[in-house]
């Protein structure tokens, strides 16, 4: 071995290096060998058994996940992350136009970027940062952003159980310009309110935009229920698809006062619309109403791996519910969040559901995957969202 007296460097254990050859952005603490003699959040660089350099990593010793990859060559770390932040830019600049003016600048390691989330809201750009590693390169990446898009505001809404572990604790505030809520976005033509401060995530959920679009292609001429509805996204659609009525359901009032606005905002007719401060589990088994459409999009279940169970018995009693509420001849889009639930499990779960509510059930349609989110094909950890479109008898 060449690096026996290297202690600036991470070695890795011997056969443990082709997941960082084939650029797997994670190094496990068991394939480690030596670390090096820096404190956590350093930047470092990682070297085979052999020796050969592999790239650089930021370390924290004190998670399972020891080491990420921030390059996997020679250059400079910071250098390889101002790059990667102007491709990043660069293909979502090629995404979009002016009708949308709210969409993801930053998908983590989908864009080389492990434990870096950046979203922009019209000008606003929120971010989420969940490793100490990335946490101490907050201020190089305010400014690349800042001197590459000139933006309003940036946001910091770190707040995640992820950065517990990482030893962090959460973190908001306003990390440059002025914040002004709410902010309003496009979203292919759509106007949306959004409170970045006091919501889920960063604030909407740009991940499902591609499912929007699809419910505006089956909502017409149906009566809808928009389950876990949250400020309504997936209502408006449904309006504007030209649903006979939607309903909307949530347990936080403000979410449906929130989705209200965003109804009216958009000139729907709000005579179409009812709204629902309820459980969805319950409402499912009580209400008498009939539907053709139900969209089930509910927070993650599983937010570890030792909830999986306990989640697939969720997923499967909601969209047993949903089955046997829908009409002959009815839709359900079904989804997961989930990341501890692949697609696999996630169609079995509601194959199980469909026999328990013994119903004809078939799949029109799987996920389209929002292009903003992009998956890295070296880290397919990235892909967490599934969701099924279902023609139910």
């Amino acid at each position: 071995m060449k690096n026996e007296r290297d202690h600036a460097s991470i070695i890795l254990k011997k056969g443990k290096e082709k997941p960082v050859i084939n650029h797997h952005h994670w190094i496990f603490s068991g394939a480690i060998m030596a670390m090096p003699r820096c404190g956590a959040g350093d930047i470092v660089p990682v070297k085979s058994f052999s020796g050969d350099l592999l790239g650089h990593a930021y370390i924290n010793p004190a998670t399972s996940i020891t080491a990420r990859m921030i390059n996997f060559d020679d250059a400079s770390p910071l250098d390889s992350i101002r790059r990667a932040i102007q491709a990043a830019l660069k293909l979502r600049k090629a995404l979009f136009n002016e009708r949308t003016t709210g969409y993801r600048l930053i998908n983590a390691e989908g864009d080389g970027l492990p434990g870096l989330i950046a979203d922009w809201y019209n000008g606003l750009i929120v971010l989420q940062v969940s490793t100490l590693g990335m946490e101490r390169l907050k201020r190089v990446i305010v400014e690349i952003l800042c001197k590459e898009l000139n933006p309003i505001g940036i946001y910091e809404k770190s707040v995640m159980p992820g950065r517990a572990e990482e030893g962090l604790s959460d973190s908001t505030g306003v990390l440059y310009g002025t914040l002004n809520e709410p902010v309003e976005i496009l979203e292919s033509g759509i106007r949306f309110l959004v409170r970045v401060t006091d919501s889920q995530k960063t604030g909407f959920y740009f991940d499902q935009r591609q499912m929007r679009e699809l419910v505006k292609d089956y909502a017409g001429r149906r009566r809808v229920l928009n389950c876990f509805s949250y400020t309504g996204a997936f209502t408006v659609c449904a309006l504007k698809g030209g649903a006979m009525t939607v309903d909307s359901v949530d347990t936080s009032a403000e979410a449906l006062q929130q989705a209200k606005e965003n109804v009216t905002l958009n000139s729907c007719d709000t005579g179409l619309s009812r709204y629902f401060e309820a459980d969805v589990f319950e409402f499912l088994r009580v209400t008498h109403d009939a539907y053709d459409f139900i969209i089930l999009d509910p927070p993650a279940f599983a937010k570890k791996a030792s909830d999986v169970v306990k989640a697939c018995r969720g997923y499967k009693d909601i969209n047993r519910s949903a089955i046997k509420r829908v009409q002959p001849g009815g839709i359900i889009l079904t989804c997961s969040c989930s990341y501890h639930i692949d697609a696999t499990l996630f169609q079995q779960v509601v194959f199980q559901a469909s026999r328990e509510a013994e119903r004809n059930v078939r799949i029109l349609q799987r996920h389209h995957l929002a292009p903003d989110h992009p998956v890295n094909i070296y880290h397919p950890e990235g892909e967490y969202l599934k969701s099924l479109v279902l023609y139910v008898e």
